[in-house]
């Protein structure tokens, strides 16, 4: 296990399963501990949690996230290399490149101390698109797309009784998307949890994952500039990004792989968005056929989220103020918000009415911030399982494009209406779905400068 990953809400956890393993050192390479799930509205215990386990990591080799600073998905993905394996304390680690299982904290505490997990490792269903994406369809879709196309395929059911699911303790691999950015790629990869899949792996080109480290690599100096600790363990994942950046080799399938299923998805036959309805990830429908719906509430945010998704929904939004939703955004880190700011978006969703949420989780947990009791919502979130935004809340999946709309329509919005909110997006646009390089972004590309690595073992 390479990257080892825990979170807020089983941290403790962790911990106390490393003191029964009396580790002093962490064998994992790297390992990196969140407060995204209690940082907003922290309770008294977890306020102690954050004064008191940062060191807990930092004495062993790990490195330690500050409260505010976001979501550990979207840090912990700027730490990884290439086709390498880790693991997490949450669902959702699903590696964008490499692969991960997500796993327990006793497991996440074992890994974290002998560097090592046991794994059986399953079978794998192959996903593969083909074509063009069509206007007004988002990465989003894509991801509602696969459970759409397997349950027309009947490799998958809907209803509990003698559910059937393909992916259920299977690997999900997926192609014919291979210039993607990495943070495109990850809300691909994120979404197999709701798949019931075991992990996810996303066939990338080299040159977007190249483009990746180039930024992680000054993204890590800027940590260490900034009193991130531990340094050595950051120093040393500078280390071997830089190396694998110099021979950049990457895995590939077997030509002669067998699958427990193959599923070919065409883009040119997916013409509108596609939504998962309450209270299943699983229960995906055209929006045609849920068109009117009316809304109470919009949250945009999760780490199903990243900076592209609030540029796109603030060009939704320009024009409007005081949208007749509720509407909730909850950028996934400190630096998206930022970035946000500068350029003037945060204007938009203030104008809007928006109420903007430190980053982090947010709703997407519903530990902290809730939704009213019996409400229906558009939401980015990672999953929609009942009373777990709200009590009683009926909760629609979809990309934030679309939530925008809903949010400013106040219903699911026709198609005709969602084209025309979106006709000046197109699908992967530069201007809109841009990244943060941090190599090209002069405040954290001077510091970065000046910081030489601790060399350690």
């Amino acid at each position: 296990m390479t990257t080892v990953g825990s979170q807020d809400t089983t941290g403790a956890m962790t911990r106390d399963e490393l003191k029964e393993l009396a580790c002093l050192g962490f064998s994992a390479d790297l390992v990196m501990q969140s407060f995204c799930h209690t940082a907003a509205y922290p309770k008294p215990v977890d306020v102690k949690l954050h004064h008191s386990l940062p060191e807990f990591f930092t004495t062993r080799g790990g490195v330690s996230l500050r409260p505010g600073d976001g979501v550990i998905h979207s840090w912990l993905n700027r730490m990884l290399m290439p086709d390498t394996v880790g693991t997490g304390g949450d669902s959702h680690t699903r590696f964008p490149i490499g692969i991960s299982f997500p796993a327990g904290s006793g497991l996440v505490a074992f890994a974290a101390a002998l560097g090592v997990m046991p794994l059986d490792m399953p079978e794998s269903v192959l996903v593969r698109f083909k074509g063009e994406m069509q206007p007004g369809v988002t990465l989003r879709d894509l991801v509602n797309a696969i459970p759409y196309t397997a349950i027309q395929q009947g490799l998958m059911t809907v209803a509990k009784e003698g559910k059937k699911n393909v992916f259920n303790g299977r690997i999900l691999e997926i192609e014919g998307l291979p210039d993607l950015k990495v943070e495109q790629a990850f809300e691909l990869s994120d979404a197999s949890a709701e798949r019931s899949a075991a992990a996810c792996t996303v066939r990338l080109n080299k040159e977007p994952i190249i483009e990746y480290l180039q930024s992680n690599v000054t993204l890590l100096k800027w940590m260490i500039a900034n009193g991130y600790e531990d340094q050595r363990t950051l120093g040393r994942r500078i280390e071997a990004m830089e190396a694998w950046i110099k021979n950049p080799q990457l895995l590939e399938p077997d030509a002669d792989a067998e699958y427990a299923a193959v599923i070919e998805i065409d883009l040119a036959a997916i013409k509108e968005p596609i939504l998962a309805c309450p209270n299943d990830p699983d229960d995906v429908k055209l929006l045609s056929a849920v068109a009117g719906t009316a809304i109470d509430e919009v949250f945009i945010g999760s780490c199903m989220t990243n900076i592209g998704h609030y540029r796109a929904a603030g060009k939704v939004l320009e024009q409007v103020a005081n949208v007749p939703t509720k509407l909730w955004i909850a950028p996934p880190t400190k630096m998206d918000m930022r970035q946000l700011t500068e350029e003037g978006y945060y204007a938009i969703f203030g104008k809007a009415g928006a109420r903007t949420e430190m980053p982090g989780c947010s709703l997407c947990m519903g530990n902290q911030a809730r939704v009213a009791d019996g409400a229906t919502v558009v939401s980015t979130s990672t999953r929609n399982f009942p009373n777990r935004l709200g009590k009683g809340a009926n909760v629609y999946l979809s990309s934030a494009e679309l939530a925008a709309v809903a949010a400013m329509v106040g219903k699911i919005p026709t198609v005709a209406e969602y084209m025309e909110a979106v006709k000046g997006l197109q699908p992967m646009a530069g201007d809109i779905y841009r990244y943060l390089n941090f190599d090209q972004i002069p405040e954290y590309e001077e510091v970065a400068k000046k910081v030489i690595p601790i060399r350690a073992a």
